[in-house]
């Protein structure tokens, strides 16, 4: 499972990386990113735009918005089996953006984060779900709720040390067939999703004070090196 991820790289990096021609005005670094709060991604409706969604995915079909607490990550080996994701799968996807994102080793009572990057440390786009909401029986007018979630593989063989799960890093040349504004065999989709090259990453142990989210800004990316001793190769 993937709960935190960060998007502190400036408005310019993030739109060189992902060729956007719109990003939110209102757009700013992010050390801390985690479910239930905005996230910045790009929907498949046929031009990129960056926009906010909600992470935690609320099917349209949903009576309640508090589901989205619980689906905050499809899995790719289950997801054209599940309600939740079935038809957002083929119909409703996007690209969650970020610069780096977290893991957590857990030993004895002691949960110490990995903060996992691209070599170049740079912005990059996970494969994710988007769907609207409103709640049942809301006039017309009601303003909408935009949510989405991210999809897991199995974990890369630099991951693979800490978490069985990773995000789905999207390279540039698969967008077009990911951001396709029609709707798409899950045959054509499932070939996407696979773990990133391991060695194009790279892992820094954090301190445990990033644990907590509601702790923001630079210090939560803050090295203990101290912490890799004897889990990675």
């Amino acid at each position: 499972m993937c709960g935190r991820f960060t998007l502190k790289s400036s408005p310019v990096e993030v739109a060189q990386a992902l060729k956007l021609i719109e990003t939110p005005s209102d757009f700013a670094p992010r050390y801390n990113i985690a479910p239930s709060q905005d996230v910045l991604m790009v929907a498949n409706r046929g031009a990129m735009r960056a926009e906010f969604a909600r992470w935690g995915l609320v099917p349209s079909w949903a009576k309640d918005a508090a589901i989205g607490n619980r689906l905050i990550n499809a899995r790719s080996d289950t997801i054209e089996e599940k309600p939740a994701f079935r038809n957002a799968f083929t119909q409703r996807r996007c690209l969650v953006i970020a610069d780096g994102f977290l893991e957590w080793k857990t030993a004895g009572n002691h949960k110490t984060p990995f903060y996992f990057q691209t070599l170049d440390q740079g912005p990059f786009a996970m494969a994710g779900l988007w769907e609207t909401w409103k709640p049942p029986g809301a006039p017309a007018d009601y303003p909408l709720l935009q949510t989405c979630c991210l999809i897991t593989t199995e974990a890369n063989a630099l991951v693979g040390q800490i978490h069985d799960r990773m995000p789905v890093i999207l390279p540039p040349a698969h967008w077009p067939l990911w951001l396709a504004p029609h709707p798409m065999t899950a045959d054509r989709l499932r070939a996407l999703l696979l773990p990133f090259a391991p060695e194009e990453m790279q892992t820094t142990p954090l301190h445990r004070r990033v644990n907590d989210a509601r702790v923001q800004g630079p210090q939560c990316l803050q090295p203990d090196p101290g912490a890799s001793q004897g889990w990675l190769l």
